[in-house]
């Protein structure tokens, strides 16, 4: 797709110019030219009172494949544990194939796999199983090669992973053999049933704008969801299900890659995304020094430290801390936010949280409207009075 400006049309008059967001218009020679780098968001459109610029738009064909059924999800797994955001996909998963009426199915890789009946516990019709030591170190050639051979032969109709480090590196890879689509970092996803195409929803243009993305006329429908976005369910443990072994085939397959071991992030001492608290300091904390207030209230409650974007690119607090659509999603029991304004960005990646307490001395502050319990008020005086109280309820 692209945009058009039809010159006969076109009187020079500036109003596109004056309405584009990203001055990629200008007036030459009293017609209006639009730059290559046009993100096609349509305001000029909107006025230009002489309809001379449109959009082109690529018509996809319809599907035309209906041999592809049921929806898949990619179970991770490490050091032979299932994740938690394998949970999270299959509660989704199961809403999504309710409602489509179709069967649900994971799709396991690892090596001496436990409580793989919790796939099926939480929500799996089938489990497609590999173990084998092959796979225990998340080699992605390997990973790569089983599982396009396995969406080949069973046809399935969507296919949906975690965005973590593996599911953003190797299903990409997946999608283009495949020669389908692929949504990243997907923080919604639905159905249309009449279509049977899956609404893909992702933030966009840096979380100001929320676009929802098909894939028409390509199958399976693939996507990338980042952790914490939704809720896990509770497992029901009489649901019956049906485990089925699949035999790792070597044959052709080549690894160009050798893991020489992994280097766990020793500034955390709790991984704020695994965390039940969260204590999160943002700009209002002014220096980087200030946030060993957030560590003394993290340190009496034990919680974890978290951070606005704001606070990482001054450089206060390393990145793996920062909380948001650049960061990471959480959804923790509790989460505090202390100097923190609550831009869109912020606030996409906190705010499923169970309770949101909000300290901020702006009572318009934007982090109130999402906030369970405010208050307005000095960090620098609230935050230590919480500690106080915290200290003496423990003693």
């Amino acid at each position: 797709m692209g945009i058009r400006v039809d010159l006969d049309k076109c009187t020079g008059c500036g109003d596109c110019v004056q309405s584009c967001p990203f001055g990629v218009i200008e007036i030459v020679e009293g017609k209006a030219h639009i730059s290559e780098h046009c993100t096609l968001c349509g305001t000029c459109l909107d006025v230009c009172s002489y309809g001379a610029i449109s959009i082109e738009t690529a018509h996809e064909a319809a599907a035309t494949d209906d041999n592809h059924q049921g929806i898949w999800v990619f179970a991770e797994t490490r050091n032979g544990n299932l994740k938690s955001v394998d949970y999270e996909l299959l509660a989704r998963g199961r809403e999504l194939a309710n409602t489509l009426k179709a069967e649900l199915s994971a799709v396991c890789f690892g090596y001496q796999i436990s409580d793989v009946e919790q796939l099926i516990a939480h929500g799996a019709d089938k489990v497609y199983l590999i173990d084998d030591p092959a796979l225990a170190n998340h080699q992605e050639d390997l990973y790569l090669s089983q599982f396009t051979r396995l969406i080949k032969e069973h046809k399935p109709e969507i296919v949906i992973a975690g965005a973590t480090a593996l599911g953003r590196s190797f299903i990409p890879r997946v999608a283009a053999i495949l020669k389908t689509g692929l949504t990243a970092d997907c923080t919604d996803l639905e159905v249309d049933t009449e279509k049977r195409l899956l609404l893909q929803t992702r933030p966009t243009f840096g979380g100001n704008i929320m676009a929802t993305i098909v894939c028409q006329a390509k199958r399976p429908q693939m996507a990338t969801v980042r952790p914490r976005v939704f809720k896990k369910k509770a497992p029901d443990n009489e649901r019956m299900g049906q485990i089925i072994k699949v035999d790792f085939n070597k044959e052709g397959v080549t690894s160009r890659t050798r893991l020489l071991n992994f280097v766990e992030n020793l500034t955390e001492r709790v991984k704020i995304e695994d965390a039940d608290i969260i204590i999160s300091g943002g700009r209002g904390l002014g220096k980087a020094e200030n946030f060993h207030l957030m560590e003394e209230l993290a340190a009496v409650m034990g919680a974890a430290v978290g951070s606005s974007r704001a606070a990482v690119d001054e450089g206060w607090i390393p990145y793996s801390h920062q909380v948001g659509q650049t960061g990471k999603t959480v959804c923790p029991r509790l989460y505090i936010a202390c100097g923190i304004s609550g831009a869109v960005q912020h606030l996409a990646g906190m705010q499923t949280s169970d309770t949101i307490v909000a300290i901020n001395n702006d009572p318009n502050a934007p982090i109130f409207e999402v906030a369970t319990y405010g208050i307005v008020g000095d960090l620098f005086e609230v935050v230590p009075l919480l500690i106080e109280k915290l200290r003496d309820n423990l003693l």
